[in-house]
């Protein structure tokens, strides 16, 4: 008979000891992200719209039209913004290895607990755990105040931690 001996991760034991982020640098870094991708929300949305209606009306500035804007235009553009945020997170997560700009202004760090560099898969992941987060109400979020490593609903489904970025790199370099 096979029986199951969970064993902590080599990786898990590199990371033994790091200090882990406070709450008010965590919360400041996501309404930063969150703010950045608003923002690179709203650029986009406007630069389709100003490009649709140069289309239409030839860019005549003579030409004023009403809009009216359907039920499905709205769908896509609400699934357009959660598509564009999970991509904002997501990717600034991957290709700056664990810091969003947020994270960077604020000085902290997301780490994955099995590789020593976040992963595509990783990133886009944790981009979606702010989703489940918020669909528990909030609750997700507040499990930072429950969890013993601090860790919150996205960065369970990531198998991840946020730790201070000092402590990172006098570890592991930059």
């Amino acid at each position: 008979m096979r029986e199951y001996h969970p064993k902590e991760s080599r990786r898990m034991e590199e990371l033994d000891g790091l200090p882990l982020a406070d709450f008010w640098p965590r919360a400041a870094a996501f309404l930063t992200d969150l703010a950045l991708a608003a923002v690179t929300v709203a650029i986009i949305l406007f630069l389709w719209g100003l490009a649709r209606w140069a289309i239409e009306t030839g860019a005549d500035v003579s030409q004023h039209r009403t809009y009216h804007i359907s039920l499905r235009e709205e769908w896509a553009k609400a699934t357009f913004e959660i598509v564009v945020s999970v991509l904002y997170f997501g990717l600034t997560t991957f290709f700056w290895n664990g810091r969003t700009p947020g994270k960077r202004l604020f000085r902290i760090r997301v780490v994955s607990l099995v590789r020593e560099r976040m992963s595509l898969w990783h990133s886009i992941e944790r981009a979606l755990g702010y989703g489940a987060a918020a669909l528990e109400l909030g609750f997700g979020f507040l499990q930072f105040f429950i969890h013993p490593y601090r860790r919150t609903a996205q960065d369970r489904l990531a198998e991840t931690i946020v730790v201070k970025e000092s402590a990172y790199r006098a570890r592991f370099g930059p």
